[in-house]
């Protein structure tokens, strides 16, 4: 066929995509109408979880997996949008790794409130000026965020959802990597690349700031003292910046998992993971009895941290990953096991698990 007649085709194929998407469209406004009526939420992960995965199964054509999800990722967020207008709060400025998983999940037609700290955004979604929060939670380098896990003692949000983001750092600046004198970036990302600095930049003043996005900002600024940044490709294209080097990580296969956070959690998919919190009475054996109560209901526990009460001193609070929705059967059970053994415990959300 000449090229042409298959541009021709192409366009009547578009043309044929944009009358669907209307009609899809004005579908979504629909429910939109009907949740606000029930005062139902308007993000819904266990549906985006079921149709990604249906959509998937039912690809025949060329399109990768990868493809497809981004597809209909922007094409969801254009439906939340006109649901409505949502509001995501996350850990800024603009080009963050949050940011960027943010917007992995959420698309581009939502807004985005940028946030100066973790406890900002936990504020913005209890006090409802942000319909969600996005917030780190782990690195698979550098382990638990401290912080985050702090904040979910004192809050009434729930876990509704997780993402699961690949970090790849670089090395960023407006100068030449021989000038480069000092390096700022986030303390998680000095831990994720520490072998590198060692190896390539080991005579630079490392300084710890509360954001890659904040260091691209202070490399640019300070470029003729010899500041240099570590980050994401987003945070040196918002500031100007040269990657001089991609994907420094110590480990290839660097992920961080991060948590959106909003007032309800999910209902069950068949396949989900249940946050909780929890301190043991102090006496002794208490910890161990505690723990059997996952063991006697064959509870999977995928995760377990422990973060002083700060209530009194040598006291913690341990959190807890289990397998499986918090409705189903062994897990309220379990729990219910749990609360014999302690002085406090607490479902911080259930939601659809992930593979990367």
């Amino acid at each position: 066929m000449p090229l042409d007649d298959i541009r021709k085709t192409i366009d009547s194929i578009d043309t044929q995509i944009l009358d669907l998407l209307s009609q899809r469209a004005d579908a979504v406004h629909e429910v939109g109408e009907i949740k606000k009526k029930e005062g139902l939420q308007i993000y819904a992960p266990e549906r985006e979880d079921a149709l990604l995965k249906s959509l998937v199964t039912k690809n025949k054509g060329r399109l990768p997996e990868h493809s497809i999800r981004a597809i209909y990722r922007e094409i969801m967020s254009a439906a939340l949008h006109l649901e409505d207008e949502l509001k995501i709060a996350y850990l800024g400025p603009k080009g963050t790794w949050t940011h960027q998983a943010a917007i992995k999940k959420f698309g581009h037609s939502v807004e985005y409130l940028d946030r100066e700290n973790f406890a900002e955004v936990f504020d913005s979604v209890a006090r409802r000026r942000a319909n969600y929060g996005v917030v780190p939670i782990e690195n698979s380098t550098e382990g638990a965020v401290s912080h985050t896990l702090d904040l979910f003692v004192e809050s009434p949000l729930k876990i509704c959802a997780q993402i699961l983001l690949r970090i790849e750092n670089g090395l960023m600046a407006s100068i030449p990597r021989s000038e480069i004198k000092t390096l700022y970036s986030h303390p998680q990302v000095f831990g994720q690349c520490r072998n590198w600095i060692l190896q390539n930049l080991p005579k630079a003043d490392l300084v710890e700031v509360s954001s890659t996005t904040k260091a691209a900002q202070l490399a640019r600024q300070n470029a003729h003292q010899g500041a240099a940044a570590m980050g994401g490709p987003l945070a040196a294209e918002l500031n100007d910046l040269t990657m001089l080097e991609s994907a420094i990580q110590d480990r290839a296969t660097n992920t961080t998992r991060f948590l959106v956070i909003g007032e309800e959690t999910c209902p069950p998919t068949g396949k989900d993971r249940t946050s909780i919190l929890f301190s043991v009475h102090d006496r002794p054996g208490s910890l161990v009895k505690a723990l059997q109560s996952f063991d006697a209901f064959e509870i999977n526990m995928s995760k377990i941290e422990s973060r002083p009460s700060k209530q009194k001193n040598w006291e913690y609070i341990f959190y807890v990953d289990l397998a499986g929705h918090c409705e189903n059967r062994e897990v309220a059970d379990a729990l219910e096991q749990l609360e014999k053994h302690c002085s406090l415990v607490k479902i911080l959300g259930s939601y659809p698990d992930l593979i990367l």
